[in-house]
């Protein structure tokens, strides 16, 4: 599911919806891993938190520049303490 209210508009935004994921913090059971992804009927790009059978659990709507500039952000975690 994705709201349309919430876009992640800056790096720092994304880092903080990262550790959320990672710590937990969302109530998200089967959490296997995140994606950058763009919706297949309009291109808008998203991050997408995908369960152990690749389904969408929760999306958010970033900036085409997050999107852009993300993407190790999302391939390899924050790698900042918690």
């Amino acid at each position: 599911m994705i709201n349309d209210n919430d876009v992640i508009e800056t790096l720092d935004e994304l880092e903080t919806f990262l550790r959320l994921i990672e710590a937990g913090g969302l109530g998200l059971n089967n959490v296997s891993g995140v994606a950058l992804a763009t919706n297949n009927a309009n291109g808008r790009p998203f991050v997408a938190v995908l369960d152990d059978n690749q389904q969408l659990l929760l999306g958010r709507w970033v900036t085409p520049y997050v999107f852009e500039n993300g993407k190790d952000m999302v391939r390899y975690g924050t790698k900042k303490p918690h």
